[in-house]
């Protein structure tokens, strides 16, 4: 219990991190729409660590901001390694996280589907 309770603080400080990050560095190159960090999934050895993000604005944002974050991984995790004191800096994997874009087609849907003696 207690190795879990110490990866859960290891995940929520880098998620933290990150954002700042995300937020000094990526978002600049973006030059549209805001990057969120949504969720960071640490392996129990610290030695990598899934890095899921969302992004909101342009439609082919997510994609633009997943080749961006591929191409800064280097910088982030030395970034990391300067600002996180741990015994390994994690490799960081990015992966968009979709589930907003989702939530919003779904609400659109349900906005299509009002009955007809509804008022709009």
């Amino acid at each position: 219990m207690k190795d879990y309770d110490r990866l859960l603080r290891v995940n929520e400080l880098l998620k933290r991190e990150l954002g700042e990050l995300f937020e000094r560095h990526i978002a600049p190159m973006l030059k549209a729409g805001l990057i969120t960090v949504t969720s960071v999934k640490t392996t129990p050895d610290l030695r990598h660590a899934a890095v899921s993000f969302s992004v909101l604005g342009a439609p082919d944002g997510g994609e633009h901001a997943l080749r961006c974050l591929l191409a800064q991984r280097k910088f982030l995790q030395d970034q990391l390694a300067h600002h996180v004191t741990l015994k390994f800096t994690p490799v960081l994997q990015f992966k968009l996280d979709r589930t907003g874009a989702k939530a919003d087609n779904v609400l659109h849907l349900l906005d299509e589907l009002k009955l007809p003696d509804e008022e709009p």
